[in-house]
């Protein structure tokens, strides 16, 4: 017996919806940007900082953070080679199909900073997760007081997004900085980690927000650089990454103290992720 249409269930929240690959980039040798459109009706919107759940078929599913425009544009998302299902993704050409649910967690809250000097520190491929707050700080610029973009990388080779870099600092209403740990005598830019960004940037520090992603490690001497200015660690926001299975609480995988850092994060104050992190073994 074949049962009514109208009784059949809807999908289950671990069922990913089918995109297809419009177009891909090659950042550096190991990072790809691509985008994606929904093939099953229209894509829900996102905030800056959420993140999707990027399934390749035959392979497996990674939580990877969304890195396109919140406001229009296909979706996008920037991908790191660093296991199969990456390499899966990084490999996908143009038409491929694959699964994405989502958008989950939280967010860097721009909103939150108009009005406000605003400070985004990004180390790596933590600026693909920044860069829709980037879109939304340039798109409404005149809502906040000045902004600065501090970026840093291992080397020149590890720079992402360089044609919108180059962009952004063509403008006369924001502050750009980019600096790599170590580069060869065709450099012409600084050298030295981000945090020595921080100190000549001219913000307010008892009027700023600030937006920190990149390595562990990168992300508590960013927040602390932050800290000594004299920005109050609950207007510093982080982005926190764990291993992500679900996307929706129920596996227990990206479990932080208390807190599922697929519903309570992946971005946090750092006050909050501080006293999360001085937890042993946690």
């Amino acid at each position: 017996m074949v049962a009514d249409q109208a009784t059949v269930a809807p999908p289950g929240p671990m069922v990913p919806a089918r995109y297809r690959t419009l177009w891909k980039r090659r950042e550096t040798v190991d990072t790809v940007t691509f985008a994606l459109e929904p093939i099953d009706g229209p894509r829900p919107g996102f905030r800056p900082g959420q993140f999707n759940m990027l399934y390749a078929f035959g392979v497996g599913e990674v939580p990877i953070s969304i890195s396109g425009d919140p406001a229009s544009g296909p979706l996008v998302h920037t991908v790191r080679e660093v296991g199969a299902v990456s390499a899966a993704l990084c490999a996908a050409d143009e038409g491929t199909v694959l699964g994405v649910r989502g958008p989950y967690g939280t967010d860097w809250d721009v909103d939150g900073a108009v009005g406000h000097d605003v400070v985004v520190v990004a180390g790596g491929i933590g600026l693909a997760p920044l860069r829709p707050a980037i879109y939304q700080l340039l798109a409404q610029r005149e809502r906040f007081g000045k902004v600065w973009i501090l970026i840093g990388a291992r080397s020149p080779g590890d720079l992402i997004y360089h044609q919108e870099i180059r962009q952004w600092r063509s403008r006369f209403d924001v502050e750009v900085e980019v600096t790599v740990d170590h580069a060869a005598h065709d450099w012409h830019g600084d050298v030295g980690v981000v945090t020595e960004l921080i100190g000549p940037a001219t913000f307010d520090p008892a009027d700023s927000r600030a937006l920190v992603c990149g390595p562990e490690v990168m992300i508590r001497f960013a927040a602390r650089a932050l800290v000594d200015t004299g920005i109050d660690p609950d207007r510093i926001l982080v982005s926190m990454e764990r291993n992500m299975k679900c996307g929706i609480g129920h596996c227990g995988h990206c479990q932080l103290g208390p807190d599922f850092v697929c519903w309570a994060g992946p971005v946090s104050t750092y006050r909050h992720m501080t006293r999360l992190m001085a937890v042993r073994e946690m």
